[in-house]
């Protein structure tokens, strides 16, 4: 993420040595590893989230998809039956047992 070599390391080191002197630095880092660790797993948290969030919305988009699909097959199934009826030239109201006999 940040290109942080060994010189940039060693002079934040100096650095924070000459700010908080040697008594307190194992106490800064102490704490400041704390708030690190804090500051990650607050962006882990949110990145599985946002992860959770993508995923339900294509679930519900797949649903929704197939649902279209089930309604798009009904209707073809409706419309076959009805040129089957016409082809047949049966009238759905009447009793086709009478008619065949």
């Amino acid at each position: 993420m940040f290109d942080i070599g060994f010189l940039e390391l060693c002079l934040i080191a100096v650095i924070a040595l000459m700010v908080f002197g040697p008594e307190r630095l194992p106490g800064a880092a102490r704490t400041a590893g704390l708030w690190i660790g804090r500051a990650r797993r607050f962006v882990s948290s949110m990145k599985q989230d946002i992860d959770r969030e993508i995923q339900l919305q294509e679930i519900q988009d797949s649903i929704k998809q197939s649902e279209q699909n089930v309604h798009e097959f009904i209707e073809e199934a409706k419309t076959g039956m009805n040129n089957l009826n016409t082809t047949i030239n049966l009238d759905p109201t009447s009793d086709t047992k009478t008619e065949q006999r």
